[in-house]
């Protein structure tokens, strides 16, 4: 099973008022959690990014002045992507899978079905309702640390969920073609677009 363990960083939490300013993703093909093959570019947005969203993810406007637009990068990611992976974020179907989609509709980007999963469905599947699942907390549990890191920087959050995930997958099932959760269904760029 090939996976791409992804995040995205934005101006705020809706997805139709919002923007995606940061994309980072990492590939595990066939159960190979360090393949070195990896993904990241910020976005420019159309509107300046809040304060307080530059204090949580230090992405500054200078930062993504002169960065790709969007479409262009939502359409890297999908080649990077290419067509046979999963995509896993953290809370990824409720946050994540949905800024995708609302960034195409809003562009006007063709669509395509790619299958994805919310890793926070590890954590429960593991530890029920006990703690809490966000990704603070489930790096807690797995023993993976963020000290010395930037959180909420999506390079650095993509390494840290692929640590938590590797764990986690393991402690479920050790098959690697065999997802140990439900999966759910997003949409991404697609690749034929005209």
């Amino acid at each position: 099973m090939n996976l791409i363990i992804f995040d995205l960083e934005t101006t705020g939490l809706l997805p139709s008022q919002h923007e995606i300013i940061q994309i980072a993703a990492m590939k595990v093909k066939n159960g190979k959690w360090n393949e070195g093959e990896y993904f990241d570019s910020y976005v420019r947005p159309e509107n300046h990014i809040p304060s307080f969203i530059t204090k949580l993810t230090g992405i500054t406007q200078a930062q993504v002045a002169n960065a790709p637009h969007p479409v262009d990068v939502l359409m890297e990611f999908s080649r990077f992507v290419g067509h046979d992976a999963t995509l896993i974020a953290h809370n990824g179907i409720r946050f994540d899978m949905r800024f995708i989609a609302e960034n195409c509709k809003r562009h006007g980007i063709p669509v395509r079905e790619t299958s994805a999963l919310d890793s926070r469905d590890f954590s429960r599947k593991i530890w029920g309702g006990k703690g809490g699942h966000g990704l603070d907390a489930v790096l807690g549990r797995v023993g993976v640390s963020s000290k010395g890191v930037k959180r909420h920087d999506a390079r650095v959050d993509v390494q840290l969920l692929a640590q938590a995930v590797q764990y986690m997958w393991e402690r479920l099932t050790t098959s690697v073609t065999n997802c140990p959760v439900d999966l759910s269904v997003g949409v991404i760029p697609a690749l034929d677009r005209v």
